[in-house]
C-alpha cells in the first residue's frame, strides 16, 4: 500500500499520509503536535456538527441517521454520535483493523463536543443565517477533518470502515463511500432524520475542502522502515 499524495495546486509541496501501525503513528515524531491538532480538529469537528444541526437545512449524511435514531431512542445527538462511532469500530473487526489513537478520540470527543455545543447554541432563526450558519459548518466540518486526518494518528471510525471495506472488496474509495453514504441516508430519512439542501451541499464540498487543507495540515512524520 502506497502513501497517499496530495500536491498543493500552484506548489510543489507534496504531502504524504503515510500507512502505520497504532504503535507506528505513536512514534513517527511531533507527538505533542499531532495530538494538540488532533483534538483541536475533533473539538471543531463536533462543533461544526452541532452548527448544521441548528441550521436545520440538512444534516451530513451519518448525521441523518444519527438524528433518525435519536427521533425513537431517548437519547442526546451526540451520545448517539459516540454509539454509533462504536458501533461502526465493531465493524472493523471483519476486515482485521486496529484503531488507533486518533480513532477511539473521534469516536469520543466529536460526541461531546456536539452536546457541549447544542447545550449552548440555539436553532438558528431567520432563513440568511440559516443559510450562512450552514455554509460555515460546512467548512468548518472540512478544515477540521483535514486537521484531524492530517495528525496522522488513525482514522476516524467511518473513514476506517470505508478503506477497510475498500481494501477488503476491491472496490475504489470512491464507490464504497458511496455505497455507505446512501445507504445511511437512506435508512435515516426512514427513521426521521434531516435531509435537505445542506445534505446535497454537504456531499459536494467536503471533499474539495478537504483537498484543499489537507496540505497545510499534514504533519510530515518519519515513515516507518520496514524490512
Amino acid at each position: 500500500m502506497t502513501p497517499l499524495q496530495l500536491v498543493r495546486r500552484g506548489a510543489a509541496r507534496r504531502v504524504e499520509l503515510v500507512p502505520m501501525t497504532p504503535l507506528e503513528q505513536l512514534r513517527a515524531g511531533h507527538l505533542p503536535r499531532r495530538l494538540a491538532q488532533l483534538l483541536v480538529g475533533l473539538v471543531l469537528f463536533g462543533i461544526s456538527m452541532a452548527l448544521l444541526l441548528r441550521a436545520r437545512l440538512g444534516l451530513e449524511p451519518w448525521g441523518v441517521l444519527q438524528y433518525g435514531l435519536v427521533r425513537h431512542i431517548p437519547m442526546s445527538y451526540g451520545l448517539m454520535s459516540i454509539v454509533v462511532s462504536f458501533v461502526v469500530l465493531l465493524l472493523w473487526i471483519p476486515l482485521r483493523q486496529w484503531p488507533g489513537v486518533g480513532t477511539v478520540a473521534n469516536a469520543v470527543v466529536i460526541g461531546l463536543a456536539i452536546d457541549a455545543t447544542l447545550a449552548v447554541v440555539p436553532d438558528v432563526q431567520g432563513l440568511g443565517w440559516r443559510v450562512l450558519v450552514m455554509l460555515l459548518a460546512i467548512v468548518g466540518n472540512g478544515i477540521a477533518g483535514a486537521m484531524y486526518i492530517g495528525s496522522q494518528l488513525g482514522p476516524g471510525p467511518r473513514d476506517g470502515l470505508m478503506t477497510g471495506l475498500s481494501r477488503r472488496t476491491g472496490r475504489s474509495i470512491r464507490l464504497v463511500r458511496t455505497g455507505l453514504e446512501v445507504t445511511v441516508v437512506v435508512l435515516g430519512f426512514l427513521l426521521g432524520g434531516i435531509l435537505g439542501i445542506g445534505t446535497v451541499l454537504y456531499a459536494l464540498l467536503i471533499g474539495p475542502v478537504v483537498q484543499a487543507f489537507l496540505p497545510l495540515l499534514t504533519v510530515r512524520v518519519q515513515p516507518p522502515e520496514r524490512s
